[in-house]
């Protein structure tokens, strides 16, 4: 008999609802998934409320929820948007019997564990699958820098969240002193966050054009992404393959720390979005570029996830691995 829930995936812009499905088997279903804006929302008790309403005024007893921060105390907050949760609460304020919270990178490495290997992507390294024995390193830039790890022995699988995405970020050439001197002007400490996430890109933008000496429009994160993507303001474009050679260092530099040799894999929108655009960037040198140890890097296997939904989808498979 299979065990019916709601799965949750709350980042700092949406809050992603869907009805799941867990098999005897450990078999995975997920329905089609409703996004609201936390912006709309004054709580996630409100939001859910929303959702349950979209669903004809009941939902299953069973909760997994993916957080965007971390999940430990009496309060959780959120990275980038203002809800809390209080855990003690969840029970009574949504009416289930059983919930789940996860940090969101946690759950995403649980989807990397259970998805199969046609829902991964070569990016960069040898195009082997990720290995069955060992630790991979899993990160992703989105509203902010989510990395997590994940260590297996053939079937059985240990899933770690942490805070990676707020190591020092440690520029490589000119262009990035630069654009460190930038946003030390702001911040005393200079996460990687600050650089590789979704509005990193504004200020690898913006020192970009100070290095030229030009002045630049006041434009917001979206608005550079897709002059850059589409290739309309050849500085937007430099700014983006500026950010995929970031990338490529703090995934290295991830892996190096996580021990994450058995592969590394690339989340999130933002990720998905650069897919064609990382291989073909400095990405895969970056990622090497560490020293002594670049024979070692250039044997790790670089992926791409590409499951729409591996929030949803590993905040399920968490709940099932902690309520069998």
């Amino acid at each position: 008999m299979s065990i019916e829930l709601v799965t949750v995936d709350i980042g700092g812009t949406h809050a992603r609802f869907a009805l799941a499905s867990v098999a005897d088997d450990g078999t995975i279903s997920l329905g089609e998934p409703t996004t609201l804006h936390t912006d709309d929302h004054a709580s996630f008790q409100t939001a859910w409320q929303d959702y349950r309403e979209r669903q004809g005024g009941s939902l299953p007893g069973n909760v997994a929820i993916a957080i965007a921060g971390p999940v430990g105390g009496e309060v959780i907050r959120f990275t980038n948007n203002p809800w809390v949760i209080r855990p003690a609460l969840i029970a009574s304020k949504l009416g289930c019997d059983r919930f789940t919270i996860v940090n969101d990178f946690e759950a995403v490495a649980y989807a990397v564990a259970r998805a199969p290997d046609e829902q991964f992507e070569h990016l960069a390294g040898p195009d082997q699958p990720l290995a069955s024995e060992g630790t991979i390193s899993v990160l992703g830039p989105g509203t902010g820098l989510g990395v997590a790890h994940l260590w297996r022995a053939g079937d059985d699988y240990r899933v770690q969240a942490t805070e990676g995405g707020h190591i020092e970020f440690a520029p490589l050439d000119p262009i990035e002193d630069a654009l460190l001197a930038r946003l030390r002007r702001r911040h005393r400490r200079v996460s990687v966050e600050r650089v590789v996430s979704g509005p990193g890109i504004v200020d690898i933008y913006q020192a970009l054009a100070a290095m030229e000496k030009r002045p630049v429009p006041d434009l917001e994160d979206v608005a550079i992404w897709t002059a850059g993507l589409d290739g309309s303001d050849p500085l937007a474009a430099a700014a983006v393959d500026r950010f995929c050679l970031s990338l490529g260092s703090v995934a290295g530099d991830i892996a190096l720390a996580q021990g994450g040799f058995g592969g590394v894999v690339i989340a999130g929108g933002l990720g998905y979005r650069l897919r064609e655009m990382l291989p073909a960037s400095g990405f895969a040198q970056r990622f090497i570029a560490k020293g002594r140890f670049e024979g070692l890097m250039s044997g790790i296997p670089v992926k791409l996830i590409t499951h729409p939904q591996p929030g949803l989808f590993g905040a399920a498979a968490a709940f099932a691995r902690q309520h069998p």
